[in-house]
């Protein structure tokens, strides 16, 4: 894809989000992890509606953190363009996930380009289903994410949507798609689709994809290939 040119107060490398209203996410299948279970670090491509490579994410951290902590694990994660710039980094810290830890739930920080926060993923406490804060680098929520009671993949396409700051009005949502029995039982690769309105600032766009990959990790991502989901936050 190429860099649309002449656009004000965007952070380099986010030009590309101003023309889109939609990405998709695919993780690559690592064959070690397939057949022996043995956490590597996951690697994404992320391409617009027609398939043109936008981005490039790679986890970053070890491998006794990776195999120890399982789809709980704190990482960083660079996505880089198409020339292979680090345009925007994620940091995940080491929390829990259950409505029985409230006051240690989920997070994540977006900085784009690295070093400068330009937003956050919050896990807000619920008991049924999934729910999350969009923020803004000034810590203002203005997007809310509501998830399925039940997020198994097996079920076919699972879908979170996202709505306004209020949380009346729908404006977007972050699928994970069907992707096959095959893929689906013996690999934790996925595949996500994210839509949002085209004017949605940039910034709050790269934050969405930062919440599309937390969302992945906490409820697709196998622990030696063993599927460990869960009606629910309990």
């Amino acid at each position: 894809m190429t860099i649309p040119q002449g656009l004000s107060n965007c952070p380099p490398g986010l030009e590309y989000l101003s023309m889109i209203d939609q990405l998709v996410v695919h993780q690559k299948v690592e064959l070690l992890e397939a057949f022996v279970g043995f956490e590597t670090n996951n690697k994404y491509t992320v391409k617009n509606s027609i398939g043109q490579k936008v981005y490039y994410a790679v986890e970053d951290n070890d491998c006794c953190t990776r195999n120890c902590c399982g789809p709980m694990r704190p990482f960083d994660m660079k996505i880089m363009d198409n020339f292979r710039n680090e345009v925007i980094h994620l940091h995940r810290p080491l929390a829990c996930d259950s409505c029985w830890c409230p006051c240690w739930l989920q997070s994540m920080e977006v900085s784009s380009p690295p070093g400068s926060v330009i937003g956050s993923i919050e896990q807000e406490w619920s008991i049924c289903k999934p729910c999350y804060a969009i923020k803004n680098a000034a810590g203002d929520v203005v997007l809310r994410i509501k998830g399925p009671v039940c997020t198994f993949s097996i079920c076919g396409d699972v879908e979170f949507h996202v709505y306004s700051k209020d949380g009346d009005t729908k404006v977007g949502k972050i699928t994970k798609n069907w992707s096959g029995l095959a893929r689906e039982v013996f690999t934790d690769s996925d595949y996500f689709g994210i839509t949002f309105p085209m004017d949605l600032d940039v910034r709050i766009k790269a934050v969405l994809l930062g919440a599309c990959f937390l969302i992945d990790f906490m409820f697709f991502e196998k622990s030696g290939n063993q599927e460990s989901d869960r009606p629910g936050m309990l």
